[in-house]
Parts: C-alpha cells; sequence; structure tokens
C-alpha cells in the first residue's frame, strides 16, 4: 500500500513543482530586470517568487529525502526528465505540446521557460539519483520489547531524583552512656580536704599527721 501512496505523490508532486518553478523564475527574473531598466530596486518585489521558489524545494525535499518508497521519487524524476529528452529528438513538437499563455492569479505563467533553461533536467536527475539509496529500500526496523528484568539484576529507577537517597539506618548497637571526660575504667578520687583559715601554706596538709623528714 505504501508503493500506491508513494506513487500517487510522485506524480502530483512533479506538476506541482513544475508549476512552482515557473512562478519562482518568471516572476524573479521580470523584477531584477525591471530594476536594471529603473536604475532602483526595492527588495521587497523578490518575496512572491521566492515563496513559489522555497514551496517547490520543500516538495522536493520531501518526495527526496524522506524514508518512503522509493516508487514516487522515481516517478516524479521521470516526469521531470522527460520533457528535456524529448528535445533531444523532437524539439518543436515537444516544445509545442507544452502550454504556453496561462496565468496563475494574474501572473503569466510561462511552462516553456524551466524546461528550455535545463531546470526539470536538472532536478529530475537528482530525484533519479535519490531512488537508488539504499536506505530508502529498506523497512523501518521493528522495534524490539523490552526484556524484563531477571532476579539479580540491578534496573535504575529513573522516577527517583539524584538526591533522593534511602535514609541512613540507625545503628542498633550504640553506645547510649553520657559522655565524660575521664577514664571509664577509673574510679572517682576522693576531693581533697579543705585547709582552715589562718594556716600557713608551708605547714603540713590537713588530716595528714606530719611526716618525719629523712635525716641530711
Amino acid at each position: 500500500m505504501r508503493h500506491l501512496w508513494s506513487f500517487l505523490a510522485g506524480v502530483v508532486v512533479a506538476p506541482v513543482t513544475w508549476v512552482l518553478i515557473t512562478l519562482g523564475q518568471d516572476g524573479s527574473g521580470r523584477t531584477i530586470n525591471r530594476w536594471v531598466e529603473v536604475g532602483t530596486f526595492n527588495p521587497a518585489n523578490l518575496i512572491e517568487p521566492a515563496v513559489y521558489l522555497a514551496a517547490a524545494g520543500i516538495l522536493l525535499g520531501l518526495v527526496g529525502t524522506l524514508r518512503t518508497s522509493p516508487l514516487g521519487t522515481l516517478t516524479a524524476g521521470l516526469l521531470l526528465v522527460m520533457p528535456y529528452v524529448g528535445m533531444f529528438l523532437a524539439p518543436y513538437g515537444v516544445r509545442d505540446r507544452v502550454p504556453n499563455g496561462w496565468e496563475v492569479f494574474g501572473d503569466p505563467l510561462p511552462l516553456r521557460l524551466p524546461v528550455e533553461n535545463g531546470t526539470l533536467f536538472l532536478i529530475g536527475v537528482m530525484l533519479l539519483i535519490a531512488t537508488f539509496s539504499v536506505q530508502r529500500w529498506r523497512r523501518w526496523p521493528a522495534r524490539v520489547p523490552a526484556a524484563a528484568p531477571t532476579a539479580g539484576t540491578y534496573t535504575p529507577d529513573e522516577s527517583r531524583a539524584l538526591t533522593d537517597w534511602p535514609p541512613t539506618p540507625e545503628p542498633a548497637d550504640r553506645d547510649t552512656t553520657p559522655l565524660s571526660l575521664g577514664y571509664p575504667d577509673q574510679t572517682p578520687t576522693e576531693p581533697l580536704p579543705r585547709r582552715e583559715a589562718g594556716a600557713s601554706p608551708w605547714s603540713a596538709p590537713p588530716g595528714g599527721g606530719q611526716q618525719d623528714l629523712p635525716a641530711s
């Protein structure tokens, strides 16, 4: 089915492109010639022919680059090449068969112009070359379903942000003994006795009795 739709697209794109190129080339040529005659120019006069040429380029780009059936590209290329090839065999007959004197939106439509200057032949050859691209003849690769994760396989959680870390578990055997400046295995010493008021600092310590000094 895709080959049929591609063929119909090529049949439609070829004449539409011919008309758009004719309008763009004729309008651009007449505008520039007019500028030369009057000695001044207005870039706004080129907007209309530029739009026609851009539309033709978009159509040709879609037909020539999209990964669809190559039958449409082949059909459009042959239809655009045939008028110029006919000029080798019967130039006067082919030229007389091309309509002339038509108008589109009040603008003249000289369809012979892109045939005589070789524009259609150039575009047709480009489309024919694009037909032989290997990638265009291949189908789109089938989507392979994702395999289910097996046991023991790490599967990243995409919904979790990088900062959402799990809370750190509290250790069960944490020591709850209050902090102390002393050693844990040493029993506290008894407080020293207070000196009496008025006692000399050189006297014996209270409660300790007098100690004999060694003889010299």
